[in-house]
C-alpha cells in the first residue's frame, strides 16, 4: 500500500494523534514507533515523505536516517524536542529535508508536509524506469542506482535529477529549473551549481568531465539522451 507520510516516533499517542489528524484532512498517514517497525514498513509499502523522531527508544533517527538514505530519496523531516544547532547541522548533513521542533501544533505540522508534498509531487514521470550505461532511475520507487549500486540523494537533488531526466536531450535553461523544481523564480544560480555539482559527484563516472549531466554555457543544463 502507498501511503503520503510515514510517521517514526516512539511517543506512541503522539505519533498516533499525528496519524489520525492527518488522514482526517486526507493526507493518507501511518505511525510506527522504533526503528526495526520502519524498515519493516518498507518491505510491504512506500511513502512520499517521513516524519522521523530522533530518539527511538533503543536507536537513534540519525542512524535511520542513514540507513534509509542508502535506498531511498523521498523527504525526511525531522521531528524532534532537541533543538542544539548541532542537532539541526547533523540531521541536515546525514540526509535530512527539515528539521521541526516539538512541541509542534498538528495544524501547522500538517501544512509544511502538504507544502512538502507539493512540492515533491511537482516532478511527475510517464515512465517507470530509465537507464543508459551504468546509470539508472526508478521513478516509482524514487531509487537511483550507479552501477547497480544505490545513490544517496537529497529531495532536492532528487527533484532535479527526476526534471532533467524526464526532459533528457533538450536544453533545460535555468528559469525554467528554477520554477519546475523549486517553483521559484528567484533560486539563485548559485543554488543551482550547488546542486548540479552534488549530483556529478554521485552520478558521474569524472565529475569534472560530466557526461549525463551537460552543461550548455550561458543557457542551462541538458541531460544525454
Amino acid at each position: 500500500m502507498h501511503y503520503q507520510c510515514l510517521i517514526v516516533d516512539d511517543e506512541k499517542p503522539l505519533a498516533q494523534s499525528t496519524e489520525e489528524y492527518f488522514n482526517l484532512f486526507n493526507v493518507t498517514s501511518k505511525a510506527v514507533f522504533d526503528a526495526p517497525a520502519c524498515i519493516e514498513f518498507f518491505k510491504y509499502h512506500t511513502t512520499d515523505l517521513i516524519l522521523l523522531d530522533i530518539n527511538l527508544k533503543e536507536s537513534s533517527g540519525f542512524e535511520l536516517c542513514r540507513q534509509l538514505r542508502k535506498e531511498i530519496s523521498v523527504p525526511i523531516l525531522f521531528i524532534s524536542a532537541r533543538n542544539s544547532d548541532d542537532d539541526i547541522l547533523l540531521a541536515l548533513n546525514i540526509g535530512g529535508d527539515d528539521y521541526i521542533r516539538k512541541p509542534y501544533s498538528l495544524s501547522v505540522l500538517l501544512a509544511k508536509v502538504k507544502a512538502v508534498l507539493k512540492r515533491y509531487s511537482s516532478v511527475k514521470v510517464s515512465e517507470d524506469i530509465f537507464q543508459i550505461d551504468n546509470f539508472m532511475i526508478d521513478f516509482n520507487r524514487g531509487e537511483v542506482r550507479v552501477n547497480q549500486q544505490p545513490i544517496q540523494l537529497k529531495a532536492q537533488e532528487y527533484k532535479l535529477l527526476a526534471y532533467l531526466v524526464m526532459n533528457r536531450g533538450k536544453v533545460l535553461k535555468k528559469e525554467e529549473l528554477f520554477e519546475k523544481v523549486w517553483q521559484d523564480m528567484i533560486t539563485s544560480d548559485g543554488t543551482l551549481n550547488v546542486h548540479i555539482h552534488h549530483l556529478r559527484e554521485k552520478i558521474e563516472k569524472d565529475p569534472n568531465h560530466p557526461q549525463l549531466i551537460q552543461t550548455i554555457w550561458g543557457v542551462g543544463y541538458r541531460f544525454k539522451a
